[in-house]
């Protein structure tokens, strides 16, 4: 035991031993190491210092005399500067260093230029053994001056000698043309081998971020407007930048590195142009601008080469781009056009999104790209003015007319407008038509309808050579619209006013086939390519440049002057719009499509058929039943949203027009009663105890109704209301019919709410209702204002027609249409105010300066009998009105008196009528429409209709004497306004119900009274066989026919003869009275 205890203590001593000599023998070798690193660091040092030492000797002995340091022998300084350069590191901080570097610059450039073989500096590599360390050297040399390059600043004086002498240098040593001991005649042989020696020299050079180095001293150069480099320096820079790409061949890698690098400095053909341009000219001699458009040839580098370079370089680049093409020649710039320009600038404009980032925690706000993720590149903000002014080339008219106006009327030389004619229905003149076609294909055009062989020889194929190159180019804008999202409007502009260039493409389109082409557009959208096919983007770059003509033109432009565009092509374009979109829908045509409403296809067609459909609700220029779909059967229509099918509901939400009017207020109704039955708020539920009863006095209407109604929930308003009466005497009314009693407070609120002395409301020059500007003359105007849209829903909820005539424009708000991008101000002001529209007008086509006018962002108003001055906007007070301007100006003031002055009454007016009305049901209608729903049809009194749907009380029936007199007296007698009187006396509506009389609430009722309506006690068993057998108490003569129109109720005395109840009820009805006359 203790014997194998010693002999692990043993071993254990022995390892230690051996574990320190091993420490102690690295121990000994780290010394060593150390030791000799320290005394090599200090040899060295001591040899840096050396040779610092003989270069400042050689260097600074003539320190005063600058030309003899120039003088000096090249085989004596080449030893000293070849040890200095290659020993000596270049240290960035060190001013000295600097200093040196400039004196060897200095010294060589003088050099290159001797003729005399022991001065130049060029002749010591004529000598075979010297010829390498000599290239070597110089290769060091025009490091270091590339590496100082980016800590120079222009705008420093001293900096810019430093840059001048640095560039200079690379100069000389980038081409043999400045070395003087080459025009000797012995040494002329041997210029390609120097020309191959400089361009070993650029290859070395671009191989150390040459053009990333000249890159950012562009950028440090032309950071502003106005450049902080001499012209000189940058002709140099220029100059560098091209010797590689020369003398290499213009080799796809250094093209590619010269226009991701060079070329993409911002606004650098802008600055060349300015200061520079014989270095435009060397650009266009070397047809450089071809050479960079034609490297989208090769799709997949090009495609490498765009998503290499930032979205904010890419833009730099592509607009220094658009620049060269605007400069050069028309010649040069029509062969360049298409397809060169065409497709990379498009290729170019789909890439740029894709590299650009719009999520992050840390954005930025971009002028050409919107909101973006900031990259590392320098140059991101840089010039972006500039830049924006090189992208108007791109949609200004030289450029416009080049790439598309001449080419368009050349296409459309012998092309004739086509007239629109409305499609026939299915019926027997279908065998006219056929007839006739058949007729006129055997050479007798009869009617002058064109032979089929004729119509088929005209119509283009979509995929023809033409319409593919107009698609190309309409592509390219279409991607510049997408991509430059916040120059969408110049880009719109440029094109619409431009060589009448959409009007050309408009007749490209109806050359396409019957109805635009409709066919053959609907079959390139069933493919799963639609998006890539240019004609799509042709298409839909035409109906957003439409949507922006039309939202810019006003009614003297579209409907007298009618040019280009004439009404017609509206009607026709109109057709296209609406069919091919039902299609889209119906039939489910847009391949790949998750969500048709999203596709940009149906976007730019929805947004242009909503902006004409409009405008022609407005003021028509279609033909009767132009926008219904005729193969949409309502009933079919309305089975399909019950079934909640899909492609009916978006026709709904998207095209509600596609079907009658009459059919939609139907529908709207059924909305109604499916959503009471839902809210258990049926007929059933009257006497339920969740019906809200309202006390109401007769001499405060408005107040009563407000305090008792604002508080109650939107549930309860759309219940029943049942309403007590009190009358002046403060005792309780008798109320016959609950529905009535509430029909004649709803009426009674609404006539003093609306009656402009409340000045809640004021009315246009025609009489149409709008919020009051000064309203908040009112206490609690805001919340009177929502009380008002409350009533207002409730009775179009309950489908109580009231006598109300909105302005057009507030009909538009109410709709929620004000909020939408393609609403203008401008085409709804002359329901507001005609005489303003002239005005503005009137500026709009001012032929003169319009600042001559003196005009300013501003607007005087006169407020309760003071003259005030408001800003259309911040500063608008100081902003003068000009030429540039003035459209903005027209547009500012229209918003301002539509939509500014009575934003907040709106806003609470809106919030009240559509807490009873569900917004999604009022998009079913149009402006007009909706006021049709408010205060009834617009067409004549259907005197048959109500005939029909009249009760009799009293003892009256529909043979009655009386009653047949009635009748035969608004027939043959009354005038149509007569008529309207009639049905305003007796309902308190001049127009009937949209559906008819079926759905009047309540119905309408004709009664025989005997005595005044103050002695009438109602219907006794008496007075109903008097009425019946036409037993008079007594001769009615002196009384008058009276109404109670909460009732829908005509009391009508039992008359002896026609005669008097024609006077007598011509006398009431003119006189519009009703219950105070008996």
């Amino acid at each position: 035991m203790f014997a194998q205890n010693q002999k692990a203590s043993f071993l254990e001593q022995t390892k230690a031993a051996r574990e320190e000599r091993a420490l102690e023998k690295r121990r000994e070798q780290a010394a060593i190491l150390l030791q000799s690193t320290l005394k090599g660091y200090a040899a060295r040092r001591k040899y840096q210092k050396r040779i610092i030492l003989d270069f400042d000797a050689m260097f600074t002995e003539n320190h005063d005399d600058k030309d003899a340091e120039l003088e000096l022998v090249a085989s004596n300084v080449y030893p000293v500067l070849r040890r200095y350069l290659t020993q000596i590191r270049l240290d960035k901080s060190d001013v000295r260093a600097r200093e040196r570097l400039e004196r060897i610059c200095r010294y060589i450039i003088k050099a290159m230029e001797s003729e005399n073989t022991k001065l130049s500096y060029a002749a010591l590599c004529l000598f075979k053994e010297r010829s390498l360390p000599w290239i070597a050297h110089i290769k060091i040399l025009l490091t270091n001056c590339l590496t100082l390059l980016p800590e120079l600043k222009p705008e420093n004086h001293a900096d810019s000698l430093s840059l001048a002498l640095f560039l200079h240098t690379l100069v000389v040593f980038t081409a043999p043309k400045s070395w003087a001991i080459l025009r000797n005649a012995q040494f002329e042989k041997l210029q390609p081998a120097m020309q191959k020696i400089c361009c070993n020299i650029q290859g070395h050079l671009v191989q150390h971020d040459f053009y990333k180095i000249m890159r950012l001293v562009l950028i440090r150069g032309t950071v502003r407007e106005e450049l902080s480099v001499k012209p000189v320096t940058l002709v140099a820079i220029i100059t560098l930048c091209l010797r590689p790409l020369i003398d290499g061949n213009f080799s796809r890698n250094l093209l590619a590195k010269f226009l991701s690098e060079i070329l993409s400095v911002p606004a650098l053909i802008y600055h060349l142009q300015q200061s520079v341009p014989q270095c435009l000219e060397q650009f266009s001699s070397m047809g450089l601008l071809k050479k960079a458009l034609s490297i989208s040839g090769d799709v997949q580098w090009f495609e490498e080469f765009g998503t290499s370079m930032p979205g904010t370089k890419s833009l730099a680049f592509l607009g220094n781009i658009v620049n060269l093409f605007n400069i050069d020649g028309q010649g040069e710039s029509k062969e360049l056009a298409y397809p060169l320009l065409t497709e990379t600038t498009t290729s170019l404009l789909e890439l740029i999104p894709n590299t650009v980032t719009t999520k992050g925690v840390f954005t930025q706000w971009h002028e050409l790209l919107g909101w973006h993720t900031p990259g590392p590149e320098p140059a991101q903000n840089q010039n972006v003015a500039l830049i924006k002014k090189q992208f108007h080339m791109l949609w200004d008219h030289r450029c416009i007319k080049l790439l598309l106006g001449d080419l368009l009327k050349q296409i459309n030389l012998n092309y004739e407008r086509i007239e629109f004619q409305s499609p026939q229905q299915p019926s027997i003149s279908n065998l006219l038509r056929r007839a006739l076609e058949r007729s006129s294909t055997r050479g007798v055009n009869l009617m002058g309808v064109a032979s089929s062989k004729q119509s088929k020889q005209q119509w283009r194929k979509l995929d023809s050579a033409e319409v593919v190159q107009v698609s190309r180019i309409c592509g390219m804008y279409y991607a510049a619209l997408n991509t430059l999202s916040q120059m969408k409007l110049d880009i719109l502009t440029g094109i619409c006013y431009s060589d009448n260039v959409l009007y050309d493409i408009w007749l490209l389109i109806t050359s396409l086939g019957p109805n635009c082409g409709m066919k053959e557009y609907l079959e390139l959208l069933k493919s799963e390519t639609n998006l890539q096919k240019p004609q799509t983007a042709m298409l839909m770059l035409f109906c957003d440049c439409m949507t922006h003509y039309v939202t810019i033109l006003d009614e003297h432009e579209m409907y007298t002057e009618q040019n280009p565009f004439k009404l017609n092509d509206y009607v026709l374009l109109t057709y296209f719009l609406n069919n091919i979109l039902y299609k889209l829908i119906n039939d489910n045509l847009l391949a790949g499509a998750k969500n048709i409403v999203q596709h940009p296809v149906f976007l730019s067609l929805h947004t242009l058929m909503l902006c004409l459909y409009r405008r022609d609700c407005r003021r028509p220029f279609t033909p009767p039943k132009h926008w219904l779909i005729p193969e949409v059967k309502p009933s079919t229509f309305i089975n399909d949203l019950e079934k909640a099918k899909r492609n009916a509901m978006l026709l709904l939400a998207k095209m509600p027009h596609i079907i009658p009017h009459e059919d939609r207020v139907k529908l709207f109704r059924k909305f109604v009663q499916n959503e009471k039955a839902v809210m258990g708020l049926t007929e059933s539920a009257c006497a339920s105890p969740r019906s809200a009863l309202i006390v109401i006095h007769r001499d405060r209407i408005v107040e009563d109704g407000y305090r008792q109604l604002a508080a109650q929930p939107t549930q309860a308003l759309k219940g029943v209301i049942r309403v007590r009466f009190i009358n002046q005497q403060g005792l309780h009314e008798a109320g016959i019919d609950q529905d009535g009693v509430f029909k004649e407070f709803l009426e009674e609120t609404i006539k003093k709410v609306f009656d402009p002395s409340l000045n809640l409301f004021k009315t246009t020059s025609d009489q149409r209702l709008y919020p009051s500007p000064i309203s908040y003359v009112q206490d609690n105007h805001l919340e009177l204002f929502e009380f008002v849209g409350r009533m207002l829903g409730k009775a179009v909820y309950e489908g109580i027609v009231v006598d109300v005539p909105f302005a057009s424009f507030f009909l538009s708000q109410l709709l929620g249409q004000t909020q939408q991008a393609l609403y203008s101000c401008m085409d709804e002001l002359p329901s507001l105010d005609n005489e303003l529209y002239r005005s503005l007008t009137f500026i709009k086509h001012y032929k003169q300066d319009v600042s001559d006018l003196n005009l300013t962002f501003s607007v005087d108003q006169d407020v309760m009998g003071k003259i005030v001055t408001l800003a259309l906007h911040p500063g608008g007070k100081a902003r003068v009105v000009n030429d540039h301007n003035k459209l903005v100006y027209i547009h500012y003031m229209a918003f301002f008196h539509m939509n500014t002055q009575i934003r907040e009454q709106t806003i609470a007016f809106n919030r009240g009528f559509r807490s009873i009305v569900n917004p999604e049901w009022l998009s079913l209608f149009s402006p007009p429409e909706l006021q049709r729903l408010i205060s009834g049809d617009t067409s004549p009194l259907d005197l048959k209709d109500l005939q029909k749907h009249t009760h009799y009380y009293g003892g009256f029936h529909d043979t009655h004497q009386v009653v047949c007199w009635l009748w035969d007296i608004l027939a043959k007698d009354f005038t149509e306004e007569e008529r309207k009187l009639f049905l305003k006396f007796v309902t308190s509506c001049s127009k009937p119900p949209l559906l008819g009389f079926a759905h009047l609430e309540p119905p309408f009722s004709i009664r025989c009274v005997e005595v005044s309506d103050d002695e009438d006690t109602g219907d006794t068993i008496g007075s109903v066989i008097r009425g019946f057998f036409a037993i008079r108490k007594k001769d009615p003569l002196n009384r008058l026919p009276t109404s109670s129109t909460c009732f829908n109720l005509l009391k009508l005395p039992n008359y002896q003869k026609k005669s008097t109840l024609r006077d007598k009820l011509r006398y009431a009805v003119s006189s519009n009275t009703g219950f105070e006359l008996s």
